[in-house]
């Protein structure tokens, strides 16, 4: 069954390719690069004598850790965004406003890292980080939906194909959630959970596969009946 579309206005829609389009796009490719910037300012350059800079890098391992595990869930977001958006033929009006609020997600990360960093995970600095990634992953499966509401993707996904992609945008939802209660009881334990968000993100990915091959591949021509996917 294919999903309802959803009616919206042609003169609010701005399409692949035009400058409407590409300006949403360069604006959010800067946001996720002022944000990844940001994450290193926070990773203060020891001041002490020559023979206490080990002692004192070893001190901001904390700092050092923080900024690596969100470099990687920024990059992961902004991979996740540039799949999405690659695939849309046009975005009206609700997608470039959950698309400013994606943003502000990914531009507030800085604050809870620096305050992992420096809190040593304090169990209030934990769940703040998880909330925003929590509500950040809730958002893009918005947008996913809302895309598929208004016929947005230049190729509609298969029903199957859909439901695996809105499953890996939620996992992260979960997850995240799930770690906020346990981060005031086990802040390490809540973190660790974290981890777990790559691999079943990709498992969900990997369910689909074959459904959306095709679909990844734009406006090329679909493969005859019977063709074996061909492998990148």
């Amino acid at each position: 069954m294919s999903a309802p579309q959803a009616t919206t206005d042609s003169a609010e829609r701005c399409h692949r390719g035009s400058e409407e389009y590409l300006r949403v796009l360069a604006f959010s490719d800067g946001i996720f690069a002022i944000a990844m910037t940001l994450l290193v300012a926070g990773i203060a350059v020891p001041e002490v004598p020559r023979e206490d800079l080990a002692s004192a890098l070893a001190d901001d391992a904390d700092a050092l850790v923080s900024f690596a595990l969100s470099f990687a869930v920024i990059g992961f977001y902004w991979l996740a965004h540039h799949r999405l958006f690659r695939r849309f033929a046009f975005l009206d009006a609700a997608l470039v406003r959950w698309n400013l609020a994606y943003l502000c997600l990914i531009a507030f990360l800085p604050f809870p890292t620096a305050l992992l960093g420096r809190y040593d995970g304090a169990p209030i600095a934990v769940a703040l980080y998880a909330a925003a990634v929590a509500v950040l992953s809730l958002i893009e499966a918005l947008m996913l939906r809302r895309g598929r509401m208004v016929g947005a993707f230049d190729r509609a996904p298969s029903d199957r194909a859909y439901r695996e992609l809105m499953r890996a945008s939620l996992a992260p939802v979960v997850l995240f959630l799930a770690s906020v209660p346990l981060a005031f009881a086990h802040p390490a334990a809540a973190m660790g959970v974290w981890a777990a968000v790559f691999p079943l993100e990709h498992v969900f990915r990997r369910l689909s596969a074959d459904e959306t091959l095709a679909w990844q591949g734009g406006r090329r021509g679909r493969r005859p009946p019977g063709a074996r996917p061909r492998l990148r």
